[in-house]
């Protein structure tokens, strides 16, 4: 793990691996000094009180980057209606029936890794390797709030509606962001994840 100056309030440590971001997160944001701790896809940004920074770049440097998944948390479970504008083309793209992809999708152990894109929106990884698949070649202008989605090797759901470019697997009732829910997202870094088939 590297760690960085981040101006004058903060220190960014840049990770390896993404699957190791979230357990270094909870590291970093329980140590005395931090007011913030932001996972990003192989950072985290660590906001501390000024009076704190030395104390806090020394800290760090002790810190084990960690895999674990939140074994200890039960998954937020997101159940899904299959009937994506992309899923068809997903299937044909990938070798198998719309009926093997949307089981591939919803048998996997996901868990969020990051949050960013727009808020609520939770980059979440344990995508069957078989469904990698590239972003549309063009974005669409509006994806509808709700949309379950997979681009790479992530999947993700759309909390608001918004331009983008990945493929549309189906759909979920579930709200994703809610200012006046505490905390406002529903998926935070480290929470496991399942989608329910509806």
């Amino acid at each position: 793990m590297r760690v960085l100056p981040y101006g004058e309030r903060a220190l960014l440590a840049e990770l390896d691996e993404t699957a190791t971001v979230p357990g270094t997160r909870d590291s970093i944001a329980a140590l005395e000094g931090v007011i913030e701790a932001v996972a990003g896809a192989r950072t985290v940004l660590a906001v501390v009180d000024p009076g704190a920074l030395n104390q806090v770049r020394v800290a760090l440097a002790g810190i084990e980057p960690t895999t674990t998944r939140h074994a200890d948390r039960d998954p937020v479970e997101v159940p899904v209606v299959y009937d994506g504008a992309d899923l068809a083309e997903v299937a044909a793209e990938v070798g198998l029936s719309v009926d093997e992809v949307v089981s591939r999708h919803a048998a996997a152990n996901y868990v969020v890794r990051f949050c960013g894109f727009s808020p609520g929106f939770a980059y979440l990884d344990g995508l069957d390797p078989r469904l990698h698949v590239a972003r549309r070649a063009e974005p669409r202008t509006a994806v509808p709030a709700g949309s379950v989605a997979i681009a790479g090797e992530f999947t993700g759901v759309y909390p608001h509606p918004s331009p983008g470019g990945w493929r549309l697997l189906g759909r979920t009732a579930a709200v994703l962001w809610d200012v006046t829910r505490d905390p406002p997202a529903l998926l935070a870094p480290g929470t496991p994840v399942r989608f329910v088939h509806s």
